[in-house]
């Protein structure tokens, strides 16, 4: 009997534990594993194989990916600022008024009273006023800031083609490394027969100076946007 009556009160000491311990992850961090779960499984359901990346419905479609995964995970949360309004996410700033730089390095500007639930964590655009070593010294400095979870878009000159990409990115930075891993579709594909095809990735990795040769030119940059730190549970 007494053995019975230890087991049943080391369970009932041990079941406080457990559920202090799952409660500790916040509806932020909540959000961020489900977008990040959703980009896994369109990674997973591609299985290697390259999707059609052509057409403007297609999820596996650079920025489509990146709204697809979003969109399929915002209903359970808010902002506890505006807990009534609908999660939004911004499309690109048109071309026109990217100018003077090239279109892709950031997202129209929407107020998160109309649903926005990102900030800017940091930016890098090209200076001209500042010598390429310079530049790239900044670009370095702001590829060194990203975090699990983070958007990133950017206006690109490099091994994949010229223009805007969107990613998100599925690590923090990795100091030890000096890398960082991220998820996207559409960076790398192929064309044929005149359609795009785009290959999914999932914890892809390099060097952040890989993406620092990619977006430090002349008219060019990039933007890491974040969530507000005021997500709550629908």
């Amino acid at each position: 009997m007494k053995k019975y009556i230890a087991l049943i009160l080391c369970l009932l000491m041990a079941m406080p534990l457990f559920t202090n311990a799952e409660s500790t992850k916040s509806a932020r961090e909540s959000f961020i594993d489900d977008y990040l779960a959703e980009a896994k499984a369109l990674y997973d359901a591609a299985n290697g194989r390259l999707q059609s990346a052509h057409y403007s419905g297609d999820k596996y479609l650079c920025k489509n990916f990146t709204v697809y995964v979003f969109s399929e995970s915002k209903n359970k949360y808010r902002m506890a600022e505006f807990p009534d309004v609908n999660l939004v996410i911004p499309n690109n700033l048109p071309k026109k008024e990217s100018k003077p730089y090239q279109y892709g390095i950031e997202w129209e500007e929407i107020a998160p009273e109309d649903g926005n639930p990102f900030v800017i964590a940091a930016q890098f655009k090209y200076d001209k006023a500042l010598s390429k070593k310079e530049n790239k010294q900044k670009a370095r400095e702001f590829m060194q800031q990203v975090q699990k979870g983070d958007y990133f878009q950017m206006s690109a000159d490099y091994y994949y083609g010229v223009g805007a990409h969107s990613l998100i990115f599925t690590q923090d930075y990795d100091a030890e490394s000096d890398s960082v891993f991220w998820t996207d579709s559409n960076m790398k594909g192929q064309k044929k027969n005149g359609i795009r095809y785009g290959l999914p990735q999932y914890d892809a990795k390099k060097k952040i100076d890989w993406f620092v040769d990619a977006f430090c030119h002349r008219g060019r940059g990039a933007t890491l946007y974040r969530l507000r730190e005021d997500i709550i549970f629908k």
